[in-house]
């Protein structure tokens, strides 16, 4: 059975930094996509930044290229979302999901089979 389990989440400053971690269980193949979406009240759910385990290529969102870093430490299974430079539109559910393939640019949350709880990320002004 697949778990993600995300925290790190929290309440910070515009300018400040957060650290996400999803620690995978039951999951374990290098062919395999990680993923970190976000979604807001109101909106869709999106992709904020994916990570193919097996060779590290990685894809950001626009809006957080050169702020947020995606990683993943294989011998603990657990796939990280670093997020500087925060901003108030960063404020968001973000979640962790995986899916057995590859990445590419722009995925759905479709595309994905697993996913984690969530954990609140909020940025005051």
């Amino acid at each position: 059975q697949v778990q993600l389990v995300e925290s790190g989440g929290g309440s910070v400053q515009a300018g400040g930094s957060l650290r996400l971690s999803c620690a995978a269980s039951g999951f374990t193949s290098s062919n395999a996509c990680m993923g970190w979406f976000r979604q807001a009240p109101g909106k869709e759910r999106e992709a904020v930044a994916v990570r193919y385990r097996g060779g590290g290529v990685t894809y950001y969102d626009d809006s957080v290229k050169g702020r947020f870093t995606i990683s993943h430490d294989n011998a603990k299974n657990t796939v990280y979302l670093q997020m500087n430079t925060l901003k108030p539109e960063d404020t968001a559910m973000y979640y962790c999901a995986a899916r057995r393939g590859v990445c590419w640019r722009q995925m759905n949350p479709a595309e994905f089979a697993y996913w984690g709880q969530g954990t609140q990320v909020t940025v005051s002004s």
